[in-house]
């Protein structure tokens, strides 16, 4: 999946951008305070996208 696909789903699902890592971009889920780092690669693997969604889900 594109990067940019990933970070629209995560932001469509009302999670927001917290900081900027060394390789990665943090986003949390403001209602259950789960973090989850995003990957700068432009294509990220299905099983880390699931795992991604999973994690920041309500």
């Amino acid at each position: 999946m594109k990067r940019l696909d990933l970070i629209r789903q995560i932001e469509q699902s009302g999670c927001v951008f917290v900081r900027h890592g060394g390789r990665h971009d943090w986003y949390e889920n403001p209602r259950t305070g789960a973090c989850q780092p995003v990957p700068r690669h432009r294509e990220v693997h299905e099983h880390l996208v699931r795992h991604i969604l999973k994690k920041l889900k309500d």
